[in-house]
């Protein structure tokens, strides 16, 4: 969470440089700083990864049998948890801050489905960050650089569609249909199989 705020912190200041700059804050900029806010964000998942390895190597040096009592895939979870719930706080604080008044959404020709779509948004930005972080951590230890470009490349498509908005359906399905195969991915990558997931019914039907 503290490299994701690092990230949002990296963004702030980049947003205030440009607008100095350019002299403008409107909405042809708006793209712009969500592609390198997103950027930031990746960069800063790297950074992580670089200080659970390390951490991960100290840990495993003052094991008495020389292994880490946590596995990276472990690490790998945890880390995209916590972006994704601090992710997840930031984007629906100003939501929740909204819906505490005096305005009501809907009266004046604004959705009415707008606190519903962003909460389901926001469930799917904490899952995509989590199967992020596992797929993530999993191309940095195996040197994938494809990998690395697909998720980022994933992370800057589900940024890019919530600009359709309020047109919910063609934002929301996609990053709902992107969510699932990514979990599926993040799933795989873990080393999860069909044949576990029936194992695991077949215990729990015993």
């Amino acid at each position: 969470a503290f490299f994701w705020l690092l990230s949002l912190l990296a963004a702030s200041l980049l947003w205030s440089v440009c607008v100095r700059l350019s002299g403008r804050q409107d909405a042809a900029l708006l793209p712009l700083g969500a592609a390198a806010a997103v950027l930031l964000q990746e960069l800063c998942r790297f950074a992580c990864f670089k200080a659970l390895k390390k951490a991960d190597e100290g840990l495993a040096t003052l094991s008495e049998d020389g292994r880490s009592p946590i596995s990276l895939r472990q690490m790998a979870y945890v880390s995209g948890l916590s972006f994704g719930i601090i992710s997840g706080v930031f984007s629906i604080l100003n939501v929740l801050v909204d819906c505490a008044g005096p305005g009501t959404v809907g009266i004046h020709g604004d959705s009415p489905y707008y606190f519903i779509t962003s909460a389901f948004l926001t469930m799917a930005l904490v899952l995509l960050h989590t199967f992020w972080g596992v797929i993530f951590f999993d191309a940095c230890e195996r040197r994938r650089a494809g990998v690395l470009g697909l998720v980022v490349g994933s992370h800057l498509l589900t940024s890019g569609l919530t600009f359709l908005n309020p047109w919910y359906e063609a934002s929301l399905g996609p990053i709902f249909i992107l969510m699932l195969c990514t979990g599926l991915w993040a799933f795989s990558t873990a080393g999860g199989s069909f044949h576990n997931v029936l194992k695991c019914l077949s215990c729990k039907g015993e």
